[in-house]
């Protein structure tokens, strides 16, 4: 039915009794019950789940915000890799005083860092010409030409600084993906509840709607019944009770579904960023009930236990942890740096350059760098707490993973439990469906009163509301089952 018949309701009626009317035709009671459930005659107006996860996987800004975390982590793995970037530098000085050239110094250098062993290549050119340079520091006026190596032997043999957060960077994607998923779950959660929270709310006003129309030609039949002298007046007053009490429940009831629709509204955004109202003549799909078997549920079971967004996001943090627990053991042993140059005159790809000016095991720099700590203290100290925090990081997710099961394990026996309501509550249903017609023959043959046919409508029509409720209540439990397992129902993973 659709939600445009909650506008101009019918207005409460004069509450005065009737009185007998001659010449007027005998009136049937109208025996009409309410009607069972139907989907919508018109398809095209419904706004199904599949539509809402359309939208919201592709246009809801929070998941869109979700997507830049992962390429944040992208950017501090590109940022890490700067680390190893080839460097090259150049300097120049000169002093020029009362005729003298004092000095003539030109220092260029390439430094190209190699992954394994944190080894730094080199390759310069230097030219330091004039009175009073140092002759230790003097080249030959075409300059000197180098290439060497420089090797940690100690610290940072085999993981440094730039190693150490580069691996740390790559292992943080994992976690900014992580937290991608778990956002974009948490949003789907939301929208899949607001969604069947206005099916319910959508359903209430049809039903109360349906028990307005039915108090309504009830009231119009014994009101006439009362004219004829075949009813008593009172009766009628007990009709109309009934109406208006249906009327205003239907008026509460139509605010309800106002703002269901618009927290639903919340979630829709068209492709331009724009929010979007949720139309006032779509109606929601009939909500699916399928049931969780065993295998799914085991299946879901282990995807909770070791695929789930907080455990891969904490699983990420504790190696990342290892990765710097590694770095700070390293940081224990002593410095020991030798580098090596070979020199040769600057322009040593002149073939007329002297053998003993090229490059050769006779010309060279060599240099050796030892440093030690005599205590270590704010080497230890480090490492200790980050050992404390591989600790801490273990024991969450020790206690993440035993809450995220029994949050699936007890879901789930929601939702068997809900399956047995329901199974019950139909047939409750139908009972009340058959004691309600044995009651309206019983008013036919004189047996019975308005009062408990009244009731016994109410009574129905209660009921019909709480198996929409529970129907509605199922499939957010179900929202849920698949949230707490660290997935979605609809959509890309």
């Amino acid at each position: 039915m659709p939600l445009l018949l909650l506008a101009g309701r019918t207005q409460a009626q004069d509450p005065r009794l009737p009185t007998q009317k001659p010449g007027l035709e005998p009136a049937p009671l109208q025996t009409q019950q309410l009607a069972a459930d139907r989907p919508p005659t018109d398809t095209a107006r419904v706004f199904s789940l599949q539509d809402l996860a359309d939208l919201v996987f592709a246009n809801h800004p929070v998941v869109k915000q979700a997507a830049l975390l992962s390429a944040d982590a992208q950017a501090q793995v590109q940022q890490a890799r700067g680390g190893f970037d080839p460097k090259v530098g150049s300097g120049f000085d000169r002093k020029l005083f009362g005729g003298t050239d004092y000095y003539n110094n030109w220092g260029n250098e390439l430094k190209v860092p190699i992954w394994p062993g944190g080894i730094d290549l080199k390759a310069s050119y230097d030219r330091m010409v004039g009175t009073y340079v140092n002759p230790e520091h003097r080249t030959p006026l075409d300059g000197l030409a180098g290439v060497g190596l420089s090797v940690p032997l100690g610290q940072g043999l085999f993981i440094d600084a730039r190693r150490s957060t580069l691996r740390q960077a790559r292992i943080m994607v994992t976690a900014a993906e992580a937290d991608r998923v778990k956002q974009i779950n948490e949003v789907w959660l939301q929208a899949a509840k607001d969604y069947w929270n206005w099916y319910y709310s959508y359903q209430q006003i049809l039903l109360i709607q349906e028990g307005v129309n039915l108090a309504e030609t009830r009231f119009r039949g014994i009101s006439r019944r009362a004219l004829l002298g075949d009813q008593a007046p009172i009766d009628s007053v007990e009709a109309q009770i009934t109406v208006q009490d249906r009327q205003v429940q239907a008026t509460q009831l139509q605010v309800e579904i106002q703002n269901a629709r618009l927290l639903l509204s919340n979630h829709l955004w068209n492709r331009d960023g724009q929010p979007v109202e949720l139309p006032t003549y779509a109606v929601p799909q009939a909500p699916p009930i399928s049931p969780v078997d065993s295998v799914r549920f085991e299946q879901l079971r282990d995807l909770a236990a070791n695929r789930h967004p907080t455990l891969i996001k904490l699983d990420a943090k504790i190696r990342q942890l290892g990765v710097e627990e590694r770095y700070r053991r390293e940081m224990l042993k002593p410095k020991l740096n030798v580098s090596g140059t070979l020199l040769s005159r600057g322009d040593f790809y002149r073939s007329e350059v002297p053998g003993y000016y090229d490059f050769g095991r006779d010309n060279y720099k060599l240099g050796v760098d030892f440093a030690l700590p005599l205590f270590l203290r704010q080497e230890r100290g480090k490492l200790q707490q980050t050992r404390l925090k591989v600790q801490d990081a273990t024991l969450e997710q020790q206690q993440s993973r035993r809450t995220i099961i029994n949050q699936v394990n007890g879901v789930y026996n929601t939702l068997k439990a809900y399956e047995r309501q329901l199974q019950v509550q139909t047939q409750t249903i139908a009972n009340q469906r058959i004691l309600l017609q044995a009651e309206l023959q019983k008013f036919e043959l004189g047996e019975s009163t308005i009062f408990l046919i009244n009731a016994r409508e109410t009574k129905l029509i209660d009921l019909r509301l709480k198996q929409e409720s529970m129907r509605a209540s199922y499939e957010k439990a179900l929202a849920e089952l698949y949230y707490y397992a660290g997935t979605r129902t609809l959509g890309a993973e």
